[in-house]
């Protein structure tokens, strides 16, 4: 009897041990409490052994060796300039000689990739600061390659300024105009989703200036109410509210009218170059190429399933196209953002064979060889060593949830150069003698390294063992990887997240989260997964509450090829709620889940993703939460949504197949949040859905946030939503059924 008294004691112990440490609170989620420490704004620099950084508080810009990774000298110090005040950097440029620094200052966002910021040329030599400007802040500001010139945006017009020590400024354009002509910088659906804020470059011999300008005279409007608010107060809206009004084309309306010109800076002259585009079509990127006779020009069609790469030439403005790239059903964004132009090379992504792999051409267009080849995808692109013929770049070869980095040799060999499990992202010196290697697993915070090009570690520069350490002090489970194995047959990738007192004895409730949108990926062997990232943080709290938390990847999502990406083309949501009812299904029937207890959420894609699933007819969840969903594709932009479902007057069964049309289907309780400033996905789309959710006669929950966009934040914003949510689980999912 003592020896089995002694044995019980011991067990309760060991269960009190495993399950002691501090609780999770709300504010945690939103504090940088737990935020992994990184190595911030690297720049390699042009003679390949050294790097630029910002220094700690932002007051100094840094050089380091990529060998040692120790400081070699600073560029340079807000305490020790000349020619102003300067409290901070916001974010710099250095020149292509590395005489001069374009310090960033003053930052004010606009959409999400866009801003404008008051810079400051900073000569290194003597460390004299003076204004890029006197006549108001700028945009994308940009060095000609021989550093003698910055080419900036104000006022949708581009502006060129000579003599950096003495700056002089000349305007190159006068046509723009708000909501009507741009010149130099996208427009907000090039912007969003073609994810670039730059359209202009100088020649390489730095005597032209060459950009897209885009006519939106005859794009519709659409106007967002603002107020006065708070966290910011904006006082001009204290007696009535305002409005922003912008450009936003919606699915099967008008885009802008693009054109390419160029600018002969010696004779200041411009003149339109021909490039051929369909009437309707898109000119992505414009980029600079070493030849200074050649320019690249990309377009795409509207459907985007035809790429084309121009070479246009800004003195005689004659065009030769030199590849024409055409895939079935669409162009990957990321495989058009990812192509690497060398001095001599185009490194061309595509997944024309099913899977996205490596293809080499010279400038003229002329097929030299295909990289690397297997069923596995490429999923990011470093670069092509002319001196060597490596190319360098990031891979799923060992799984979708997966990343290393590899290097393919010019022998058709490949090697890993990080094959350590987990998820790997490099940044490789001008030379592609070294790497910045950033990893991290589920289990590990993000630990930061510089490698040698053959993958050996020369020094270790962030570990985040301070954060480890702070996280052993709490009680937080371990995620997992598994497959789930649908009803159909489909293999979809999952993670776990179970309460650290775990009890397989018992049944739990489930909340799942999901964004399931093209090409996304949120199932990966990595730290920053969850809803609000730092290793599933969330979720560990809603596992302190008693919840199982479940993240699927349904059919649609990235790093499983294209079959698997695009089988949701001219269908999207069908397949994607579908798979996330299966999930729950399969989760039902585990004898530690409560099947009456299963709960969805999601954010943009992953909000519309869960109206779907909770109209799909079936009734696996008995609540959800959809944060600024679109729930009528018909309501946004053209770009994303008819690279996936074509036009709406080509699509129309597509289209309808959507939340609004599955109103009356709608199961369990709902609760929709949305900020009436969301310039990505409009308020009309909760809006409008709400009123049919009225007129079916169906219940649901409502948060509008004010003056806020797509991210939903800015004071107490963030904080007060998390609550919201995991207050409205608790109470609809974790109280115990009647």
């Amino acid at each position: 009897m003592m020896k089995k008294a002694f044995l019980i004691t011991l067990a309760l112990l060991l269960t009190v041990g495993a399950t002691a440490g501090k609780k999770l609170e709300v504010k945690d989620l939103t504090s940088s409490k737990f935020a992994a420490t990184s190595i911030g704004s690297v720049r390699p620099l042009a003679d390949g052994e050294t790097y630029a950084r910002m220094g700690e508080g932002s007051k100094r810009i840094e050089v380091c060796s990529f060998k040692t990774g120790k400081q070699v000298g600073v560029l340079l110090d807000v305490d020790d300039v000349k020619g102003g005040p300067l409290d901070r950097v916001d974010g710099y440029m250095v020149s292509p000689d590395g005489r001069y620094v374009l310090v960033q200052t003053n930052t004010q966002r606009i959409y999400r990739h866009s801003f404008t910021a008051t810079y400051y040329i900073y000569r290194v030599s003597d460390h004299q600061l003076t204004p890029l400007s006197k006549h108001g802040d700028q945009q994308t500001p940009l060095f000609s390659p021989d550093s003698k010139r910055i080419a900036f945006v104000r006022d949708n017009n581009i502006f060129l300024v000579s003599n950096l020590d003495a700056p002089e400024e000349l305007q190159v354009t006068t046509d723009g105009r708000r909501n009507e002509v741009i010149n130099g910088i996208p427009d907000w659906v090039n912007e969003e989703e073609f994810g670039n804020d730059r359209s202009m470059v100088f020649t390489a011999d730095g005597s032209h200036v060459v950009w897209i300008r885009y006519d939106e005279t005859a794009v519709k409007q659409y106007s967002m109410p603002l107020f006065k608010g708070l966290s910011p107060e904006k006082k001009q809206y204290a007696d009535y509210p305002g409005f922003y009004t912008y450009k936003y084309p919606i699915a099967g309306e008008q885009n802008s009218t693009c054109t390419v010109w160029s600018y002969d800076i010696a004779s200041q002259q411009a003149q339109q170059v021909q490039v051929p585009l369909d009437t309707d079509g898109y000119i992505p990127r414009v980029i600079m190429t070493s030849d200074k006779e050649k320019v690249a020009v990309y377009t795409m069609n509207r459907h985007q399933d035809c790429l084309r790469i121009y070479m246009a030439n800004a003195t005689t403005a004659a065009v030769q196209m030199a590849i024409e790239e055409k895939v079935d059903k669409y162009v990957r964004e990321e495989a058009m953002s990812d192509i690497q132009i060398t001095d001599r090379h185009i490194l061309l992504p595509s997944d024309r064979t099913g899977y996205m792999h490596l293809y080499l051409y010279d400038l003229n267009g002329r097929f030299i060889r295909q990289i690397e080849d297997g069923d596995y995808e490429v999923s990011a692109v470093y670069g092509y060593d002319e001196k060597t013929g490596d190319t360098y770049y990031a891979s799923h070869e060992n799984g979708a949830t997966e990343q290393q980095v590899w290097v393919a040799h010019k022998n058709g060999k490949r090697e890993c150069l990080t094959p350590k499990a987990g998820w790997s992202t490099a940044l490789f010196s001008n030379n592609y003698r070294y790497f910045l290697h950033t990893w991290s697993d589920m289990h590990t915070p993000t630990v930061c390294t510089l490698c040698n090009n053959k993958g050996k570690v020369l020094e270790t520069l962030v570990d985040n063992q301070s954060l480890r350490d702070l996280l052993g002090d709490y009680q937080l489970g371990q995620p997992e990887l598994l497959t789930i194995t649908t009803a159909d047959g489909v293999q979809l990738n999952a993670w776990m997240l179970k309460p650290v007192d775990f009890d397989p004895a018992k049944q739990y409730p489930v909340v799942m989260y999901q964004y399931g949108g093209p090409g996304n990926q949120q199932v990966k062997n990595a730290w920053n997964i969850g809803q609000a990232g730092r290793g599933a943080l969330l979720e560990q709290y809603l596992c302190q509450q008693g919840f199982i938390c479940v993240c699927v990847d349904n059919r649609g999502t990235g790093g499983r090829g294209a079959e698997f990406e695009k089988c949701t083309y001219l269908k999207l949501g069908q397949l994607e709620s579908h798979d996330q009812v299966e999930a729950a299904l399969w989760l039902g029937q585990q004898p530690y889940v409560d099947k009456h207890r299963i709960a969805i959420w999601g954010w943009s894609f992953g909000g519309f993703n869960t109206l779907m699933a909770l109209s799909e007819g079936r009734g696996v969840f008995c609540a959800g939460i959809a944060i600024a969903p679109p729930t009528s594709w018909r309501y946004y932009d053209t770009v994303y949504t008819e690279r996936y479902m074509r036009t709406p007057q080509e699509n129309a069964a597509g289209y309808d197949e959507c939340p609004i049309s599955r109103a009356d289907k709608l199961h369990g309780t709902l609760l929709l949040c949305h900020g009436m400033a969301d310039d990505n996905v409009h308020f009309r789309n909760t809006a409008e859905y709400t009123e049919a959710l009225v007129q079916k006669g169906k219940d649901f929950r409502q948060l509008v946030y004010t003056n806020r966009n797509h991210s939903i934040y800015g004071g107490n914003t963030r904080n007060h939503l998390y609550q919201q949510c995991l207050d409205f689980f608790m109470d609809n999912v974790k109280a115990p059924r009647n």
